[in-house]
């Protein structure tokens, strides 16, 4: 009926501009009225398309009336401007009081900047977050605890399971690490190592069958 479709018109002329003050310049808020397709905005608040009232109506208006009574809202999709810019969207259906769709009111905000800010900051986070965790405790016996179960789970079975070679290499992996050597072996890491021999907790031979130089013989590290 015309007069319940003028009627929803009259009311949201209001809601028009309020929208659009809300989210800034950024925004445009568009009334457009179906039953002129050639002439379909009725109002409009913001500059993002540059269009004004008496406009015609864009290819999404076109799709919306072609989808009839199956219209429904559209919300949060994203387009792009013919000078590149990147919008997001939400195309909400309008109906009388028979159910007939009359027209859609539509929000576009341009979030170009917003996108751009998004790549720099993702930039200056360094990416994907690192899959491995490290140990911040500041307690070195929590610290050797975990390289202990980190060990436990990659060979899928408790130290004590494991046989000798597979304990030697837990004790390779903590000499790897910098935290098991001859000086602390007694109160970090050798109850959870198992009953291997002294000799084992001492640093492994290089590649030319030197011994490797122990850590505690150095300055304490600084922490991470």
């Amino acid at each position: 009926m015309a007069g319940s479709a003028e009627a929803v018109f009259a009311a949201l002329g209001p809601v028009v501009a309020g929208i659009a003050e809300t989210f800034g310049r950024s925004c445009e808020v568009v009334l457009h009225d179906y039953r002129d397709e050639e002439h379909s905005v009725r109002a409009i608040a913001g500059e993002v398309t540059g269009r004004s009232v008496g406009d015609a109506m864009s290819e999404i208006g076109l799709r919306v009336l072609a989808a009839g009574e199956a219209a429904s809202n559209e919300v949060n999709y994203m387009t792009r401007t013919a000078d590149g810019r990147v919008l997001k969207c939400s195309t909400l259906p309008l109906r009388d009081e028979d159910g007939a769709l009359i027209g859609a009111l539509c929000i576009n905000i341009d979030v170009t900047a917003l996108q751009r800010a998004g790549a720099v900051l993702a930039e200056l986070a360094g990416g994907p977050v690192a899959e491995t965790t490290t140990n911040f405790s500041g307690d070195l016996d929590q610290l050797v605890d975990s390289l202990v179960e980190d060990a436990e789970r990659t060979h899928g079975m408790s130290v004590e399971a494991m046989g000798k070679q597979g304990r030697v290499g837990v004790v390779r992996a903590l000499h790897a690490a910098g935290d098991l050597c001859p000086a602390r072996s007694a109160g970090q890491g050798g109850g959870a190592v198992g009953d291997l021999p002294r000799g084992a907790l001492q640093r492994p031979r290089d590649d030319q069958g030197g011994r490797l130089t122990c850590g505690c013989s150095r300055s304490p590290r600084p922490r991470g």
